[in-house]
């Protein structure tokens, strides 16, 4: 009895839950090295985590102010992930 071929995936689902091709995620975290690459880019991470990641909420806040924090959080945590994709893209492909 002869195998069927295996289907290669087309469709990945990204680091924000989206389902893409390949391709167009590849390119997206492609998008996100290169321009968060720049000494520039590396300055606006290094904020963007300081006022949403590095930023600890006392007692005080609200439920709203926690919850616009954590939608902050996530965000910076998507771009940092898609950052890591594409380096670890271009590494990949310096190494072909």
């Amino acid at each position: 009895m002869a195998s069927t071929p295996s289907k290669k995936p087309t469709h990945v689902i990204g680091p924000d839950g989206r389902e893409r091709t390949i391709l167009a995620d590849a390119r997206i975290n492609e998008i996100f090295e290169v321009v968060f690459g720049t000494p520039a880019g590396v300055k606006a991470m290094d904020y963007l985590k300081s006022i949403t990641i590095n930023s600890v909420a006392g007692p005080e806040q609200s439920d709203s102010a926690l919850r616009h924090l954590e939608g902050g959080r996530f965000i910076v945590g998507l771009i940092s992930a898609r950052i890591n994709l594409g380096l670890q893209q271009k590494r990949k492909a310096g190494e072909k």
